[in-house]
């Protein structure tokens, strides 16, 4: 053995193990080992939506996200109890809006990056839609700045919680596109624009409903009759209760039923602002918006006589103006005890031709041609007695005026007298 340990073969291989071990010795105090790390502790969730799925540490696609949100049923409950819902339909979001156009959860949700998410500070169900219109702005920040200008946030601003936030009107997950690709209203948008506004305004919707312009958007979708948004706007919706808006509510009427292409497959004239304007009524309402835009005018404007949201045709039995008891009682609203013949003379916004109201018609016809007869023979006279008098008459010679007795002979005359007499 001590033999063996005498080799110098021997001796060579123990110092090459001991200094691998020094080496490897080294390294390790160099570039120690990280300690293992437990996993972190999982909070229980308030539904049992993790229980069976693994955390995930940073959540970067709408799949992270399904895993747990995938049933469209789950729900939390709020300090105050109310219910809110936190599962998502992925096929009905996938063919929304958000969706379609390539929108993942934490665009929105950009609080939530991970799991577990951050403790909920909504006391209510309010408080949760009211905290997310705030995210709205992110992408939408026009439709945002219009809205400060509405009836809707200043109500919101004044306190009124119940007050419509984006949300309320643009469900974030399954709402459609609002615009079509020529940026019009989208027809699928549009027909539910009532159904929209009546979740608030629900006594209103039943009386639009019924209307000559609800019966066309609810029941055939008719891209020519206006809803909700035509004639308050969508973002900015100006105060209906004003004077301002009151005012100008004839030039709104007038966008429609002023267009020929609009009014022709339904037969209407389109002469409804010139004849409104050409009366009485029509040209004081003109003068108090120019003159007095802020002020409160008594004068009928359109929807006086014909309705706000409840508007129906002309026909109808019920309402129609066509019918004589209706505009009668229409004008006894402002013309207590008027009669029976007092509408007579109202010509339904048409101008006269030979086919409606033709005696108006032929008597305007009349007139328009005896009054020019009249009155362009009388200026042929007045002329033709200027012409007269200041060309004609200077033209003529004037006459030498005859002596008078009283008047002596001329001086001329006399010299000659006098040399005929010496001759």
């Amino acid at each position: 053995m001590k033999g063996d340990l005498l080799n110098p073969r021997t001796g060579f291989r123990i110092l090459t193990v001991a200094a691998l071990a020094f080496l490897a010795l080294g390294l390790a105090l160099l570039f120690p080992t990280p300690p293992a790390q437990a996993a972190p502790a999982v909070e229980k969730a308030a539904v049992p939506m993790a229980e069976a799925q693994a955390p995930h540490p940073a959540l970067q696609t709408d799949v992270d996200c399904l895993t747990c949100h995938s049933n469209p049923d789950m729900q939390i409950a709020l300090p105050n109890g109310d219910p809110l819902r936190i599962g998502i339909d992925p096929e009905k979001y996938a063919a929304s809006v958000h969706g379609s156009r390539g929108f993942v959860c934490i665009n929105c949700h950009a609080d939530i990056t991970g799991y577990p998410h951050p403790e909920q500070t909504a006391q209510d169900r309010r408080d949760y839609t009211l905290q997310f219109s705030e995210s709205c702005k992110t992408c939408h920040e026009d439709q945002y700045s219009e809205m400060q200008d509405g009836v809707h946030m200043r109500a919101l601003q004044s306190g009124n919680r119940n007050a419509p936030a984006c949300a309320d009107c643009h469900d974030p997950h399954y709402s459609a596109a609002s615009a079509d690709d020529q940026g019009g209203s989208s027809p699928i948008a549009r027909a539910e624009i009532p159904q929209t506004c009546g979740k608030c305004h629900a006594g209103i919707f039943n009386d639009y409903k019924n209307s000559v312009h609800g019966a066309g958007i609810l029941a055939n979708n008719d891209p020519n009759v206006p809803t909700c948004t035509d004639c308050h706007g969508v973002h900015s919706i100006a105060d209906p209760t004003t004077a301002e808006y009151r005012i100008n509510s004839p030039q709104l009427c007038a966008e429609c039923h002023t267009n020929a292409e609009i009014m022709e497959p339904y037969g209407l004239s389109t002469q409804v602002l010139n004849t409104y304007v050409a009366d009485f009524h029509g040209t004081t309402v003109t003068l108090f918006e120019k003159q007095s835009p802020d002020q409160l005018t008594n004068k009928p404007v359109c929807y006086d006589c014909h309705g706000v949201h409840d508007i129906r045709a002309t026909d109808d039995p019920e309402k129609g103006l066509q019918l004589r008891g209706n505009i009668r009682a229409t004008c006894e609203k402002c013309h207590p005890g008027s009669g029976d013949n007092f509408p007579d003379s109202w010509l339904s916004h048409y101008i006269p031709s030979p086919e409606k109201y033709p005696l108006v018609y032929y008597v305007q016809l009349f007139y328009q041609i005896f009054i020019p007869t009249v009155l362009g023979g009388m200026g042929v006279f007045v002329l033709s007695d200027i012409y007269r008098r200041q060309v004609i008459n200077r033209r003529k010679p004037t006459p030498p005026a005859e002596p008078t007795p009283e008047t002596p002979a001329a001086p001329q005359q006399d010299s000659d007298a006098k040399e005929e007499t010496h001759d």
